[in-house]
C-alpha cells in the first residue's frame, strides 16, 4: 500500500479546478515536492510513494511520477487559491 492509504491513478486529473482527487492526493502530493526538492531518484520515489517498481515498470513509474509531480506543482500555483477560496471539494 502507498504512504498515501488511497488508490494512486496512472495519471491525476487535467482538470482547471481542484477535484476529490486532488483532495485526497494532497500528501502525496506535497511529498513529491519535497522530494524532487532533495533530488530523490525515480526509484525511491516510486517505490516509496508510488508504490511502483521502477526496475519492473519504468516507463510506468516515470509517467505517474511526471504527471503527479505537475499536478503538485499546479496545485503550488493555481489550486491552492481554491482552497483559500471555497475549501476542498
Amino acid at each position: 500500500m502507498t504512504t498515501t492509504q488511497t488508490q494512486i491513478a496512472d495519471a491525476p486529473p487535467d482538470e482547471a479546478g481542484l477535484t476529490v482527487y486532488d483532495r485526497d492526493h494532497l500528501k502525496l502530493y506535497m511529498r513529491l515536492l519535497d522530494a524532487e526538492s532533495a533530488g530523490a531518484t525515480l526509484e525511491e520515489v516510486s517505490s516509496v510513494l508510488l508504490g511502483i517498481d521502477a526496475t519492473a515498470e519504468p516507463e510506468r513509474a516515470r509517467r505517474v511520477r511526471d504527471s503527479h509531480l505537475s499536478r503538485a506543482r499546479w496545485m503550488t500555483e493555481q489550486g491552492y487559491r481554491e482552497i483559500l477560496k471555497h475549501g476542498l471539494p
